[in-house]
């Protein structure tokens, strides 16, 4: 699974909505300029109006963004959390829980792989 197709599918599981690719023009209303920058955006859980676009946190490399979208997991899905960290870490093929340092061991892509796993969003690449 691509690093694109990664971040949508993190995003859209912590309520994000029309997560895409965008060149974007936002005015600061501080210095009331006109800034542009362009990268993945979409509207975010909190925001109600179409116009609130703003760019989705980097999961794949941002720790603390891999912690916020962690939360969408239930109790039951930590567990199996735990062990797809610990099978991509280790490439041990029994999915046992892994020994806890190896948990604090994975990087933020790491993490984004194994919570789409135990969602079950993650696509085998072709």
């Amino acid at each position: 699974m691509n690093q694109e197709k990664q971040r949508i599918a993190i995003a859209e599981a912590c309520g994000w909505k029309d997560v895409k690719l965008t060149n974007h023009e936002e005015v600061d209303i501080d210095s009331r300029s006109t800034v542009y920058w362009s990268g993945f955006t979409g509207l975010p859980p909190e925001f109600r109006h179409h116009l609130n676009r703003v760019r989705v946190p980097d999961y794949l490399n941002d720790l603390n963004a891999m912690h916020e979208a962690e939360q969408v997991l239930t109790v039951g899905q930590r567990i199996e959390y735990v062990r797809e960290i610990g099978f991509i870490f280790t490439g041990r093929n029994d999915r046992a829980v892994p020994d806890w340092w190896l948990i604090h061991e994975a990087t933020a892509a790491q993490r984004a792989e194994a919570l789409l796993r135990t969602l079950g969003k993650w696509e085998e690449d072709k």
